[in-house]
Protein backbone atom coordinates (compact mmCIF):
# COMPACT_ATOMS: atom_id res chain seq x y z
CA UNK A 1 0.00 0.00 0.00
CA UNK A 2 1.46 3.62 -0.84
CA UNK A 3 2.26 5.52 2.01
CA UNK A 4 0.45 8.80 2.61
CA UNK A 5 1.73 12.18 3.58
CA UNK A 6 -1.80 13.38 5.69
CA UNK A 7 -2.10 16.96 6.95
CA UNK A 8 -5.32 16.73 8.85
CA UNK A 9 -6.45 20.55 9.91
CA UNK A 10 -8.50 21.05 13.45
CA UNK A 11 -8.99 24.03 15.86
CA UNK A 12 -8.77 21.44 18.90
CA UNK A 13 -7.32 18.50 18.55
CA UNK A 14 -8.56 15.12 20.76
CA UNK A 15 -11.64 13.77 21.55
CA UNK A 16 -13.29 16.81 23.54
CA UNK A 17 -16.38 16.93 20.88
CA UNK A 18 -18.45 15.00 18.34
CA UNK A 19 -16.07 16.70 15.67
CA UNK A 20 -13.23 16.67 17.30
CA UNK A 21 -13.38 12.72 18.27
CA UNK A 22 -14.07 12.21 14.41
CA UNK A 23 -10.93 13.80 13.96
CA UNK A 24 -8.83 12.08 16.54
CA UNK A 25 -10.13 8.78 15.73
CA UNK A 26 -9.94 9.19 11.98
CA UNK A 27 -6.02 10.16 12.67
CA UNK A 28 -5.31 7.49 14.70
CA UNK A 29 -6.72 5.07 12.28
CA UNK A 30 -4.65 6.25 9.15
CA UNK A 31 -1.79 6.65 11.40
CA UNK A 32 -2.00 2.53 12.45
CA UNK A 33 -2.27 2.04 8.21
CA UNK A 34 0.94 3.05 7.62
CA UNK A 35 0.37 6.79 6.52
CA UNK A 36 2.37 9.76 7.96
CA UNK A 37 -0.30 12.13 9.58
CA UNK A 38 0.44 15.46 10.99
CA UNK A 39 -2.14 17.32 12.79
CA UNK A 40 -2.15 21.40 12.72
CA UNK A 41 -4.36 22.81 15.71
CA UNK A 42 -4.74 25.39 18.12
CA UNK A 43 -4.01 23.54 20.85
CA UNK A 44 -3.50 19.57 21.93
CA UNK A 45 -6.31 18.96 24.40
CA UNK A 46 -4.61 15.53 25.38
CA UNK A 47 -1.43 13.41 25.46
CA UNK A 48 0.04 13.25 21.73
CA UNK A 49 -0.08 9.97 20.16
CA UNK A 50 3.10 8.66 18.71
CA UNK A 51 3.40 8.44 15.70
CA UNK A 52 1.47 11.90 14.83
CA UNK A 53 2.96 14.82 14.37
CA UNK A 54 1.09 17.76 16.33
CA UNK A 55 1.90 21.19 15.35
CA UNK A 56 -0.35 23.69 18.03
CA UNK A 57 -0.48 26.96 16.51
CA UNK A 58 -1.83 28.90 19.42
CA UNK A 59 -5.37 29.80 21.25
CA UNK A 60 -7.08 32.14 19.40
CA UNK A 61 -9.86 34.29 21.24
CA UNK A 62 -12.92 32.74 20.13
CA UNK A 63 -15.47 35.24 20.31
CA UNK A 64 -16.34 37.20 17.32
CA UNK A 65 -16.59 33.42 16.16
CA UNK A 66 -16.00 34.88 12.39
CA UNK A 67 -13.15 36.54 13.37
CA UNK A 68 -11.56 33.97 15.16
CA UNK A 69 -12.42 31.61 12.56
CA UNK A 70 -10.72 33.67 9.58
CA UNK A 71 -7.83 34.67 12.35
CA UNK A 72 -7.18 30.68 12.16
CA UNK A 73 -7.48 30.20 8.66
CA UNK A 74 -4.79 32.80 8.50
CA UNK A 75 -2.16 31.25 11.00
CA UNK A 76 -2.72 27.77 9.15
CA UNK A 77 -2.08 29.20 5.71
CA UNK A 78 1.10 30.96 6.83
CA UNK A 79 2.30 28.17 8.90
CA UNK A 80 2.10 26.34 5.64
CA UNK A 81 3.92 28.87 3.44
CA UNK A 82 6.67 28.47 6.21
CA UNK A 83 6.89 24.67 6.78
CA UNK A 84 6.51 23.48 3.17
CA UNK A 85 4.66 19.96 2.54
CA UNK A 86 4.13 19.73 -1.50
CA UNK A 87 3.58 15.97 -1.59
CA UNK A 88 1.01 16.05 1.42
CA UNK A 89 -2.93 15.82 1.07
CA UNK A 90 -4.39 18.59 3.36
CA UNK A 91 -7.55 17.32 5.00
CA UNK A 92 -9.60 20.24 6.44
CA UNK A 93 -12.64 19.97 9.71
CA UNK A 94 -12.63 24.39 9.68
CA UNK A 95 -12.87 26.70 7.94
CA UNK A 96 -9.96 27.08 5.39
CA UNK A 97 -8.91 28.25 2.06
CA UNK A 98 -5.87 26.12 2.05
CA UNK A 99 -6.87 22.10 1.38
CA UNK A 100 -7.64 19.60 -0.92
CA UNK A 101 -10.31 18.07 0.88
CA UNK A 102 -12.79 19.32 3.95
CA UNK A 103 -15.00 17.14 5.87
CA UNK A 104 -18.29 19.16 6.40
CA UNK A 105 -19.79 18.06 10.02
CA UNK A 106 -22.69 20.33 10.76
CA UNK A 107 -25.44 21.42 8.95
CA UNK A 108 -24.59 24.39 6.71
CA UNK A 109 -24.85 28.02 7.93
CA UNK A 110 -26.48 28.83 4.44
CA UNK A 111 -29.34 27.78 5.85
CA UNK A 112 -29.60 31.55 7.65
CA UNK A 113 -30.94 32.59 4.43
CA UNK A 114 -34.60 31.39 4.50
CA UNK A 115 -34.86 33.94 7.42
CA UNK A 116 -36.63 37.01 6.48
CA UNK A 117 -34.30 39.51 4.88
CA UNK A 118 -34.14 42.12 7.64
CA UNK A 119 -32.22 39.82 9.82
CA UNK A 120 -29.61 38.97 7.40
CA UNK A 121 -28.24 42.38 7.56
CA UNK A 122 -25.48 42.23 9.81
CA UNK A 123 -21.07 41.74 9.37
CA UNK A 124 -21.58 38.11 11.33
CA UNK A 125 -23.72 36.70 9.05
CA UNK A 126 -21.94 38.14 5.81
CA UNK A 127 -18.48 37.02 7.23
CA UNK A 128 -19.78 33.91 8.02
CA UNK A 129 -20.98 33.15 4.55
CA UNK A 130 -18.39 33.87 2.96
CA UNK A 131 -16.20 31.67 4.86
CA UNK A 132 -18.45 28.62 4.44
CA UNK A 133 -18.56 29.37 0.77
CA UNK A 134 -14.35 29.48 0.86
CA UNK A 135 -14.47 26.48 2.48
CA UNK A 136 -16.73 24.66 -0.28
CA UNK A 137 -15.15 26.30 -3.40
CA UNK A 138 -11.16 26.03 -2.82
CA UNK A 139 -10.97 21.86 -2.49
CA UNK A 140 -11.37 18.98 -4.66
CA UNK A 141 -14.02 16.99 -2.47
CA UNK A 142 -16.08 17.61 -0.08
CA UNK A 143 -17.05 15.10 2.05
CA UNK A 144 -20.48 15.35 4.44
CA UNK A 145 -20.49 13.11 7.73
CA UNK A 146 -24.57 12.55 6.99
CA UNK A 147 -26.64 11.97 4.17
CA UNK A 148 -28.72 14.91 5.84
CA UNK A 149 -25.87 17.56 4.95
CA UNK A 150 -24.85 16.41 1.59
CA UNK A 151 -28.39 17.18 1.01
CA UNK A 152 -28.44 20.66 2.96
CA UNK A 153 -25.24 21.19 1.08
CA UNK A 154 -26.29 20.45 -2.22
CA UNK A 155 -29.28 22.71 -1.84
CA UNK A 156 -27.86 25.76 -0.47
CA UNK A 157 -24.65 25.41 -2.61
CA UNK A 158 -25.72 23.38 -6.30
CA UNK A 159 -23.35 25.39 -8.45
CA UNK A 160 -20.71 23.35 -5.98
CA UNK A 161 -22.87 19.78 -5.58
CA UNK A 162 -20.20 18.31 -7.91
CA UNK A 163 -17.59 18.27 -5.26
CA UNK A 164 -19.63 16.41 -2.71
CA UNK A 165 -18.70 12.60 -2.15
CA UNK A 166 -20.53 9.87 -0.79
CA UNK A 167 -21.18 10.75 3.18
CA UNK A 168 -18.57 9.04 5.42
CA UNK A 169 -20.20 8.55 8.89
CA UNK A 170 -18.90 7.97 12.07
CA UNK A 171 -17.36 4.99 13.24
CA UNK A 172 -18.13 4.13 16.75
CA UNK A 173 -16.02 2.38 19.28
CA UNK A 174 -17.46 -0.90 21.20
CA UNK A 175 -17.83 -0.17 24.61
CA UNK A 176 -20.05 -1.97 27.49
CA UNK A 177 -22.87 -3.70 25.90
CA UNK A 178 -26.62 -3.56 28.11
CA UNK A 179 -27.48 -6.99 29.11
CA UNK A 180 -31.03 -8.04 28.13
CA UNK A 181 -32.84 -7.23 30.82
CA UNK A 182 -36.97 -6.55 31.82
CA UNK A 183 -37.87 -3.04 32.25
CA UNK A 184 -40.03 -3.07 35.09
CA UNK A 185 -43.95 -1.90 33.86
CA UNK A 186 -44.00 1.41 35.83
CA UNK A 187 -40.33 2.40 35.79
CA UNK A 188 -36.87 2.39 33.19
CA UNK A 189 -34.30 4.36 32.80
CA UNK A 190 -33.90 6.72 29.94
CA UNK A 191 -30.65 8.60 28.90
CA UNK A 192 -30.11 11.61 26.89
CA UNK A 193 -26.60 12.77 26.38
CA UNK A 194 -25.26 15.84 24.77
CA UNK A 195 -23.78 19.15 25.77
CA UNK A 196 -25.06 20.95 23.56
CA UNK A 197 -28.42 19.82 25.31
CA UNK A 198 -30.87 23.09 23.80
CA UNK A 199 -30.18 22.23 20.04
CA UNK A 200 -30.61 18.38 21.38
CA UNK A 201 -33.58 18.48 22.72
CA UNK A 202 -33.32 17.92 26.43
CA UNK A 203 -36.15 20.91 27.69
CA UNK A 204 -38.89 18.35 24.71
CA UNK A 205 -36.94 15.17 26.57
CA UNK A 206 -37.80 16.60 30.00
CA UNK A 207 -41.38 17.24 28.93
CA UNK A 208 -41.66 13.54 27.45
CA UNK A 209 -40.07 11.94 30.45
CA UNK A 210 -42.46 13.89 32.54
CA UNK A 211 -45.58 12.71 30.85
CA UNK A 212 -45.14 9.63 30.76
CA UNK A 213 -43.92 9.48 35.03
CA UNK A 214 -47.70 10.01 35.01
CA UNK A 215 -48.29 5.95 33.54
CA UNK A 216 -44.69 5.04 34.58
CA UNK A 217 -44.31 6.93 37.92
CA UNK A 218 -40.82 5.51 38.52
CA UNK A 219 -39.50 6.12 35.51
CA UNK A 220 -36.08 7.81 35.23
CA UNK A 221 -34.09 10.86 33.54
CA UNK A 222 -30.67 10.14 33.30
CA UNK A 223 -28.54 13.36 31.52
CA UNK A 224 -25.08 13.63 30.22
CA UNK A 225 -23.56 16.07 29.04
CA UNK A 226 -24.40 19.82 30.46
CA UNK A 227 -23.30 21.35 33.82
CA UNK A 228 -26.19 20.77 36.13
CA UNK A 229 -26.47 24.18 37.23
CA UNK A 230 -27.04 24.75 33.19
CA UNK A 231 -29.76 22.97 33.35
CA UNK A 232 -31.75 22.13 36.65
CA UNK A 233 -34.08 25.02 36.05
CA UNK A 234 -35.80 22.55 33.67
CA UNK A 235 -36.27 19.92 36.76
CA UNK A 236 -38.29 22.91 38.94
CA UNK A 237 -40.94 21.00 39.28
CA UNK A 238 -39.65 17.67 39.45
CA UNK A 239 -39.62 15.34 43.02
CA UNK A 240 -36.81 13.17 42.49
CA UNK A 241 -36.63 10.78 39.18
CA UNK A 242 -33.45 12.49 37.18
CA UNK A 243 -29.88 12.49 37.69
CA UNK A 244 -27.98 15.33 35.93
CA UNK A 245 -24.42 13.64 35.80
CA UNK A 246 -22.56 16.21 33.83
CA UNK A 247 -19.81 15.59 31.27
CA UNK A 248 -18.61 12.16 30.62
CA UNK A 249 -16.12 10.59 27.90
CA UNK A 250 -18.48 7.22 28.86
CA UNK A 251 -21.92 7.82 28.71
CA UNK A 252 -22.90 4.57 30.47
CA UNK A 253 -25.00 3.57 27.96
CA UNK A 254 -25.14 0.17 29.37
CA UNK A 255 -27.34 1.53 32.15
CA UNK A 256 -29.72 2.99 29.90
CA UNK A 257 -33.30 1.39 29.35
CA UNK A 258 -33.66 3.61 25.94
CA UNK A 259 -32.10 6.79 24.73
CA UNK A 260 -33.97 9.54 23.89
CA UNK A 261 -32.94 12.50 21.37
CA UNK A 262 -35.40 14.69 20.07
CA UNK A 263 -32.88 17.00 19.05
CA UNK A 264 -33.99 19.73 16.90
CA UNK A 265 -31.09 19.73 14.40
CA UNK A 266 -28.28 17.10 14.28
CA UNK A 267 -26.43 16.51 11.20
CA UNK A 268 -25.02 12.78 12.58
CA UNK A 269 -25.37 12.72 16.09
CA UNK A 270 -22.99 10.38 16.96
CA UNK A 271 -24.23 9.25 20.22
CA UNK A 272 -26.97 7.67 18.36
CA UNK A 273 -24.56 5.17 17.07
CA UNK A 274 -22.73 5.18 20.09
CA UNK A 275 -25.73 3.83 21.89
CA UNK A 276 -27.25 1.30 19.06
CA UNK A 277 -23.18 -0.20 19.52
CA UNK A 278 -23.92 -0.81 23.35
CA UNK A 279 -27.76 -2.17 22.10
CA UNK A 280 -29.71 0.50 23.63
CA UNK A 281 -32.95 1.16 21.83
CA UNK A 282 -33.30 4.58 20.71
CA UNK A 283 -36.06 7.20 20.38
CA UNK A 284 -35.01 10.20 17.38
CA UNK A 285 -36.08 12.86 15.73
CA UNK A 286 -36.27 12.52 12.04
CA UNK A 287 -33.69 15.57 11.79
CA UNK A 288 -30.89 13.40 13.00
CA UNK A 289 -28.31 12.29 10.17
CA UNK A 290 -27.94 8.68 12.17
CA UNK A 291 -31.81 8.37 11.74
CA UNK A 292 -30.95 6.40 8.47
CA UNK A 293 -29.17 4.06 10.61
CA UNK A 294 -32.43 3.25 12.73
CA UNK A 295 -34.36 0.46 12.11
CA UNK A 296 -37.55 -0.97 13.68
CA UNK A 297 -35.19 -3.99 15.37
CA UNK A 298 -33.21 -0.86 16.99
CA UNK A 299 -35.72 2.00 18.14
CA UNK A 300 -37.70 4.34 16.57
CA UNK A 301 -37.71 7.89 14.77
CA UNK A 302 -40.62 10.51 15.14
CA UNK A 303 -41.24 13.73 13.43
CA UNK A 304 -39.63 16.40 15.27
CA UNK A 305 -43.34 18.16 15.22
CA UNK A 306 -45.17 15.33 16.20
CA UNK A 307 -46.97 15.73 19.38
CA UNK A 308 -46.51 15.57 22.88
CA UNK A 309 -48.41 12.02 23.01
CA UNK A 310 -47.15 10.62 20.45
CA UNK A 311 -43.51 10.73 21.59
CA UNK A 312 -44.49 9.42 25.10
CA UNK A 313 -46.50 6.59 23.21
CA UNK A 314 -43.13 5.86 21.21
CA UNK A 315 -41.16 6.20 24.39
CA UNK A 316 -43.60 3.62 26.40
CA UNK A 317 -43.64 0.89 23.42
CA UNK A 318 -39.15 1.52 23.62
CA UNK A 319 -39.77 0.73 27.48
CA UNK A 320 -41.68 -2.39 27.06
CA UNK A 321 -40.13 -3.83 24.03
CA UNK A 322 -39.43 -7.32 24.55
CA UNK A 323 -36.86 -8.17 22.01
CA UNK A 324 -32.67 -7.39 22.12
CA UNK A 325 -31.30 -4.65 19.71
CA UNK A 326 -29.18 -5.79 17.25
CA UNK A 327 -25.79 -4.42 18.02
CA UNK A 328 -24.67 -1.47 15.60
CA UNK A 329 -21.00 -2.13 13.72
CA UNK A 330 -18.79 0.43 12.20
CA UNK A 331 -14.99 0.88 12.78
CA UNK A 332 -13.22 3.80 12.45
CA UNK A 333 -10.79 1.41 10.20
CA UNK A 334 -13.62 1.60 7.57
CA UNK A 335 -13.90 5.27 8.28
CA UNK A 336 -10.23 5.64 7.33
CA UNK A 337 -10.42 3.24 4.56
CA UNK A 338 -12.84 5.11 2.84
CA UNK A 339 -10.75 8.38 3.01
CA UNK A 340 -7.44 6.76 1.77
CA UNK A 341 -9.71 6.00 -1.64
CA UNK A 342 -10.14 9.72 -1.84
CA UNK A 343 -6.88 10.67 -1.02
CA UNK A 344 -5.57 8.66 -3.57
CA UNK A 345 -7.70 9.98 -6.10
CA UNK A 346 -6.66 13.47 -4.98
CA UNK A 347 -2.90 12.35 -5.78
CA UNK A 348 -3.58 11.00 -8.90
CA UNK A 349 -5.13 13.75 -10.20
CA UNK A 350 -2.21 16.13 -9.15
CA UNK A 351 0.27 13.02 -10.70
CA UNK A 352 -1.83 13.70 -13.96
CA UNK A 353 -1.56 17.43 -14.45
CA UNK A 354 2.36 17.08 -13.03
CA UNK A 355 2.98 15.13 -16.18
CA UNK A 356 0.96 17.29 -18.24
CA UNK A 357 2.94 20.62 -17.42
CA UNK A 358 5.76 18.47 -17.97
CA UNK A 359 5.03 17.25 -21.21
Amino acid sequence: MLQLELIHVVRRYGPVGGMERYVWELTRELQQLGHRVSVICERCHVDKLEGITVHEIGEIAPRPRWLSLLRFGRRVARFLVDHPCPDAVIHSHERLNSHHITTFHGPPFANVLDKPWWRLISLRIAMQLFLERRELSTPRFVVPNSRFISQSLAHYYPELAHKLTEPIVPGVVPGVVREPRAVPPDGGIVGFVGKEWQRKGLPRAVEIVAALRRTRPHVQLHVVGPAAADVAHLFADWQGGFKLMGWSDQAHYAAFDVLLHPAKAEPYGMVISEAMAAKVPVLISDVCGAAAHVTPASGAVLPLAASLEAWVEALDQQLSRAEPVPQFERSWREVAEEYVEIYSEILIVDLKRQALMVG
